[in-house]
């Protein structure tokens, strides 16, 4: 009896992992728009689960902040304000920057050679989209996060690894959006890492909050001329 519990318990685990993963990237990537309501009825059907472990994944995906629950309102794809975003890519251009100019003083040459290999699949992966698209994987296929797991600063590691990163996450797959950032995002990328690799952390560091708010003047753009058509 304990084993078929286990079984169970294990198995649910599962599908609620699955689902949890499915709609953290749904919602990253827009395919839940933000702000849409998340009814329980229609996801469980969706994914063909039962609402014990969808369940557990709305609350999984409340706690990194993806997800909002309110009174009488019920839950809600988190929607990125003009206010929000600002204060996002303010604290990423700090924390990242920081990130970077520890990464330059600390990274091995073997982790510099990998980061490096990194940007090579990410350089194919945008010339199959013809430049049009440049939108990294979670976690150490992320450029960003390998940077800030390198900071070897676990404060740092913490911040831009927890609730923070999946927001970062759904920003930057907004300004990503914009014809030619593929290729110019990947292009500060190279120039950031041949920086850490030549052990510059003012460059490194000066490179990457250009970088970030580059991406913020983007992102400003493009919410100032959907205000405008509201």
């Amino acid at each position: 009896m304990k084993e078929a519990n286990r079984t169970l318990l294990s198995k649910r685990q599962t599908l609620s992992e699955k689902v949890f993963n499915e709609l953290k990237e749904a919602i990253i990537k827009g395919d839940l728009p933000q702000g849409c309501k998340i009814t329980e009825d229609e996801i469980a059907k969706q994914y063909g689960i039962s609402r014990g472990p969808l369940r557990e994944a709305i609350r999984e995906l409340e706690g990194l902040r993806l997800l909002d629950r309110k009174p009488r309102a019920g839950v809600r794809v988190v929607t990125l304000t003009h206010t929000m975003m600002e204060e996002i890519y303010t604290v990423r251009e700090a924390l990242e920057g920081m990130s970077a100019r520890l990464a330059a003083t600390r990274m091995s040459e073997s982790e510099i050679n990998e980061l490096q290999q990194l940007l090579i699949s990410h350089q194919n992966t945008i010339d199959q989209s013809q430049g049009k698209e440049y939108f990294q994987r979670e976690g150490d296929l992320d450029f960003h996060f390998r940077i800030a797991q390198a900071s070897n600063n676990q404060w740092l590691m913490d911040l831009l690894s927890s609730e923070l990163y999946q927001l970062l996450r759904m920003c930057r797959h907004r300004s990503s959006q914009t014809p030619e950032r593929p290729v110019r995002a990947l292009q500060e990328h190279q120039q950031i890492t041949e920086a850490i690799a030549n052990h510059d952390p003012e460059l490194a560091e000066l490179l990457m909050r250009r970088h970030i708010s580059g991406a913020w003047k983007i992102v400003k753009t493009l919410l100032e001329k959907e205000e405008d058509k509201a």
